[in-house]
């Protein structure tokens, strides 16, 4: 029973997290009509939710994942690859974890329940035959990382069903999640070290190089701060005082990717970093000062007039 508990990776839960940067935008913009108990309690139900959702996808992963795992450092002492699990209790475990996890998601409210068929869909399609996206390149980093808008848009609404997120903060998420991504990929890449066993291990890094990696990495990087700024200026000015953290965070995060055995390689393992632990804190610290201070000077990147001398 060990095994199958661990397939399910509970200690992946953590990265669900990432859903109440959405319940924090969504107060921002639109507020907040219960009690803070009332937020609370739906907070923790949207949270188990989603980690059994996810857990779902993780026990597809891990046994259509078996013969390819076996070529890699680590992930070939997993369970499923040593061998002794019955695919019908498998089966069995799936089934149960999305059930269970629909099941609850339905008492939140419908675009809810939406998002986590969504996220579940997303698992089927990374992981199984005939459409696998996690075999090609590019796809593969885009089709996960879609996984962090949805996960954006699930802290969203249980906040409010009534509006709609704005699409840049959206995409820009996706962005950002593309960049982490990438940077994932290249250090397993790079860890590994021999392309033909990288491509054993995962169809995909027979169409990468470390270069192409990197470069990718980039674009994600770009493309979500471009995005973000386009809320900033639309939303709230002063935000403008986060972008150069948030530009030193895909540095550091850059910068872990060069480490031996790099912990960007597995993402739950990242509150071993301790100095990623007191940057994340700072970034945190501006950002909700950002949120509550006005400061008029700032007003001049929203004036379209072109200044006379």
């Amino acid at each position: 029973m060990k095994n199958y508990i661990r397939i399910a990776r509970p200690d992946h839960w953590i990265k669900n997290l990432f859903i109440f940067p959405g319940t924090l935008f969504a107060m921002l913009l639109v507020g907040w009509q219960g009690s803070w108990g009332q937020l609370a309690g739906e907070a923790v139900l949207c949270f188990a939710c989603t980690c059994l959702i996810a857990s779902a996808n993780y026990v597809i992963n891990e046994w259509l994942d078996a013969s390819f795992d076996k070529y890699h450092p680590t992930k070939k002492n997993r369970p499923v690859v040593a061998g002794n699990m019955s695919g019908k209790v498998v089966a069995v475990e799936y089934v149960v974890l999305a059930a269970a996890g629909l099941g609850a998601s339905w008492l939140v409210n419908v675009p809810f329940f939406v998002c986590e068929t969504w996220l579940l869909v997303m698992g089927v399609l990374y992981n199984v035959k005939p459409m696998r996206t996690k075999d090609v390149a590019y796809l593969d980093v885009l089709s996960e990382s879609v996984n962090n808008a949805i996960r954006l848009l699930l802290g969203w609404f249980f906040v409010t069903d009534a509006y709609l997120p704005p699409i840049t903060i959206v995409l820009g998420y996706w962005m950002g999640g593309a960049f982490l991504m990438a940077i994932k990929r290249f250090a397993e890449y790079r860890m590994i070290h021999d392309k033909t066993t990288a491509s054993l291990y995962r169809k995909s890094f027979g169409q990468y190089s470390e270069q192409s990696l990197l470069i990718s990495a980039f674009f994600y990087a770009m493309c979500s701060l471009f995005l973000c700024g386009i809320f900033i200026i639309k939303y709230k000015i002063e935000l403008l005082l986060v972008v150069p953290f948030l530009c030193g965070l895909f540095c550091f995060y850059f910068h872990l990717a060069f480490k031996t055995d790099s912990a960007v390689q597995k993402p739950e393992k990242l509150y071993r970093e301790k100095g990623l632990l007191v940057y994340m804190i700072v970034l945190a610290a501006v950002f909700l000062l950002a949120l509550f201070i006005d400061i008029p000077a700032l007003q001049v990147f929203l004036d379209s007039d072109i200044i006379g001398l």
